[in-house]
């Protein structure tokens, strides 16, 4: 029965992952960088003004300052999508998928600021009358009624494609090889302590999430910028340690990159593909996530919310996914058949960090764990609300908590597969309404550029 069910998800997420998902994610978001001529890159210094604070207005409407919104964004994306998601990468598609990864995160960067931008422009009203964002809104609000099915398409994709299941599967297996076996618990019976990990995160969880997207802002703004602080120094003092072997590796990365030799016997198609996948799961660009935490920012000019939710693909996969690719290529144990995931990363920093980096990295993983989590907790039950309204919020919410220990004991390739495949169906209904909005960001793009101070940015792109 396990089997089929691998084997049924496994084909669902490679058929969704096709040549039509792939032009659609990259082919749009190389669109975008061209048609807004490089705004992601030209004003990322405005971006981060913005981002701490030089422009909140408290009177603005929303639930979330611009600072919360992206911790909100990364507490969903940094975590286990950089740390263990690299290493499952580099596994299945060789170092070469790292090359792939940056390269969908650098047009990603423009994909997040016509989403996010989006996300702010048309933003709708529950049943409560609070203000709402994401795909969903955008749709219902931005396209003629005969796009509406899409709105509908990406919130019953949200509903279940937003079950943290791979954040709570390789928490549990880190803990199991790294906690438990150490101390002979549940050795000869590794489900019993899998299961008893996801009880332990369901009651964690629980105890947050029923807070709603104010609470979560404010978790994630503590937690979220001093785990990523700290797992940067871990990783640049382990790079620095092998500082010898980085022309190497780079070298690796490209020659990889178009040849698919390391681990796929030549398949580029495959190492693209790879790439492209863990990239998605890593930054979100274009998968339409991201643009409901971002909707929920207190402004009232789009633009700036658009170019505070550049910076995330930058933060989560340019930076933190090459510290962690740099960390396992360069202590070798990417040539391990036998590890991947989460266990992987854990094994290089073991040889990176003598003594203490491996429990170092379970207690960074564990808070990376539980504030993505708690981020896709906001998305799920936001999917809900519009679905079903928000009498339905609370029903959800005990759901997602309580599959949190069904993921403790499911397989990774289930998990992986499972995730791939609602990421993939979510991607479409956000990139097709942005691709035809796009001519509508770029006019409030350039009403906005022409009302800033003449030294806070350059002429406005025309």
């Amino acid at each position: 029965m396990i089997e089929k069910l691998d084997t049924l998800i496994a084909a669902f997420a490679e058929i969704m992952w096709g040549p039509p998902l792939l032009l659609l994610l990259i082919g749009g978001g190389l669109f975008f960088t061209f048609y807004c001529r490089f705004i992601p890159f030209r004003y990322i210094k405005h971006g981060f003004n913005i981002l701490l604070g030089k422009y909140d207005d408290p009177n603005d409407p929303g639930q979330i300052n611009h600072f919360q919104a992206l911790s909100s964004a990364l507490a969903s994306t940094v975590g286990m999508g950089n740390i263990s998601g690299v290493a499952i990468a580099i596994h299945t598609g060789g170092p070469g998928a790292l090359f792939w990864m940056w390269m969908s995160a650098i047009v990603g960067m423009a994909t997040k600021f016509f989403t996010c931008t989006l996300a702010i422009m048309y933003r709708g009203k529950d049943e409560n009358g609070e203000v709402q964002g994401g795909p969903m809104y955008v749709i219902k609000e931005g396209l003629p009624p005969a796009f509406h099915f899409l709105a509908y398409l990406f919130g019953v994709a949200g509903l279940f494609g937003c079950f943290s299941l791979f954040q709570a599967n390789q928490l549990a297996q880190l803990i199991q090889e790294q906690v438990f076996t150490p101390l002979g618990w549940f050795s000869e019976n590794p489900f019993v302590g899998k299961l008893l990990v996801g009880i332990s995160m369901a009651g964690i969880i629980s105890a947050v999430i029923f807070g709603g997207i104010r609470r979560i802002g404010q978790v994630a703004a503590k937690l979220v910028p001093s785990m990523v602080v700290i797992y940067m120094l871990c990783g640049i003092f382990i790079i620095i340690s092998n500082f010898s072997q980085l022309d190497d590796i780079l070298l690796l990365i490209i020659r990889d990159a178009f040849t698919g030799e390391a681990v796929l016997g030549g398949s580029i198609g495959a190492v693209i593909i790879t790439g492209i996948r863990r990239a998605a799961f890593s930054n979100e660009a274009g998968i339409g996530t991201e643009a409901m935490a971002h909707g929920a920012a207190i402004t009232k000019e789009p633009v700036r919310e658009g170019l505070v939710a550049m910076i995330g693909p930058l933060i989560d996969t340019i930076i933190v996914c090459s510290v962690t690719g740099f960390i396992i290529l360069s202590t070798g144990v990417w040539t391990d058949p036998n590890l991947n995931g989460i266990l992987m990363t854990s094994a290089a920093f073991g040889i990176g960090l003598p003594r203490f980096g491996q429990p170092l990295l379970m207690f960074i993983v564990t808070i990376f764990s539980i504030t993505t989590i708690i981020g896709y907790s906001y998305y799920g039950s936001k999917c809900a609300a519009f679905l079903f309204g928000n009498t339905w919020k609370h029903p959800y919410r005990i759901v997602y908590t309580l599959s949190l220990i069904l993921a403790a004991v499911m397989s990774i390739d289930i998990v992986v597969n499972y995730v791939d495949g609602m990421f993939a169906v979510m991607g479409v209904p956000t990139m097709i309404s942005t691709i035809i909005l796009a001519p509508r960001v770029m006019e409030a793009t350039r009403d906005y550029f022409s009302r800033l101070e003449p030294q806070t940015a350059s002429e406005p792109p025309h």
